[in-house]
């Protein structure tokens, strides 16, 4: 059976600061950010597995994007760990949810934190080969499974 990939759109707002950035990215700030998370691998062919003819359920691959990612970065402020203490401690007093990342939080390093999260959570049957995330309408990071074996 040929190997199928099969791509899923999910959405949440993030706001984030760039600690020690040049430009504007440095001030606080927010995204409605878009991420399409891309599986590969065969479809089931056992006619008596109610999964028949699908690569993976939508449904689970929407469940384990939402538990893991989505619902913990919604409406989340995100620093880096580098920024002054007295700024971290600032976000910690005024922000409910809030996340603190080892890394600069770009696309390009949510993208690679995502890409460590999902593979953990998807079934051992199923491949993730590519996900996208935007930014804006028209900015968007990219990481393939090809570009990273």
């Amino acid at each position: 059976m040929a190997k199928i990939r099969i791509t899923k759109k999910f959405g949440f707002e993030m706001a984030h600061a760039l600690w020690n950035y040049d430009g504007a990215c440095k001030n606080i700030h927010g995204h409605s950010y878009k991420l399409f998370v891309t599986v590969r691998g065969e479809p089931v062919q056992d006619e008596n597995n109610v999964k028949t003819g699908m690569v993976m359920d939508f449904g689970d691959l929407k469940q384990i994007v939402n538990r893991t990612i989505v619902k913990r970065f919604d409406h989340c402020m995100v620093v880096s760990r580098k920024a002054p203490h007295d700024f971290l401690t600032k976000v910690e007093q005024m922000f409910d949810k809030y996340e603190v990342t080892p890394f600069q939080p770009t696309s390009e390093n949510l993208l690679s934190y995502f890409v460590q999260i999902l593979k953990k959570e998807l079934p051992p049957e199923v491949e993730l080969v590519k996900l996208q995330l935007y930014e804006t309408e028209s900015n968007y990071a990219e990481w393939h499974r090809e570009d990273n074996l």
